[in-house]
């Protein structure tokens, strides 16, 4: 019974200082970005972690496994516009 709970157990994580939960345990940085609702044709996702900075860029099936309070952000590399 303990080993259903505890899949069951919700993990609070942050994409770009919006609050998200998750029940899984791992999540690639294409489900992370389909969570948060983000666009992965024109964002890669990097993990905040104090002052180190993990880049997910071209790396978007990499397994991450979730544990709380986790940070992330999406950087756009879709093309500017300039007027």
């Amino acid at each position: 019974m303990a080993k259903e709970e505890k899949a069951q157990h919700e993990i609070q994580f942050k994409v770009d200082g919006v609050e998200y939960t998750t029940t899984e345990q791992t999540l690639t940085p294409l489900g992370i970005m389909g969570i948060a609702g983000v666009d992965h044709t024109n964002h890669y996702l990097v993990q905040i972690e104090g002052n180190h900075r993990e880049s997910y860029q071209e790396k978007e099936e990499v397994v991450i496994h979730m544990h709380e309070h986790m940070k992330f952000i999406c950087i756009y590399t879709g093309a500017e516009t300039v007027s």
